[in-house]
């Protein structure tokens, strides 16, 4: 398993979170952007620098997806994709995102994006919380504990081979 992330608009401290477990687990950590990083000096990070514009950095982190890698990302509809390839998908917020809560997640983004498009003001997204940050910590920390064997399987894909 790899873990993939959309990193242009990841917050820092989910970076950071990120950053420790793959120190911890040794798990390759990939981060996506169309902006220079800064990322530790690791064995375990990279980076990769796309080009501006609309989902190049959500196009390439699919193009290298492999069945069973985690995907990092707020974008709804590159979750579906992620998931439609045979990826696991979890949120910055610790939702993980799955083939049975991912059509009625696009079709809520869709609905909020007709309001906006049409004059409302939806607001954005809540700041980010220390619950919100508790609770994708646990979450990662789950999926990387299934995936190495130190915990029961759960729902996470694994990779096929």
């Amino acid at each position: 398993m790899k873990v993939w992330v959309d990193a242009d608009a990841c917050p820092v401290v989910i970076k950071e979170i990120l950053f420790k477990a793959a120190e911890r687990t040794g798990i390759k950590t990939t981060l996506v952007a169309n902006k220079p990083l800064r990322i530790p000096i690791s064995s375990c990070i990279d980076f990769i620098l796309v080009s501006a514009g609309f989902d190049v950095a959500d196009n390439e982190i699919v193009k290298r997806l492999l069945p069973g890698d985690l995907v990092i990302t707020a974008d709804i509809p590159l979750a579906a994709e992620v998931i439609e390839k045979g990826g696991n998908a979890l949120g910055p917020r610790g939702e993980m995102h799955t083939a049975d809560t991912i059509r009625s997640r696009l079709s809520m983004r869709d609905f909020m994006e007709s309001l906006r498009a049409s004059g409302v003001d939806t607001g954005g997204p809540a700041a980010l919380k220390q619950g919100d940050r508790q609770a994708f910590a646990n979450q990662l920390d789950k999926i990387l504990c299934e995936y190495t064997g130190k915990a029961s399987p759960g729902k996470i894909r694994k990779p096929p081979w």
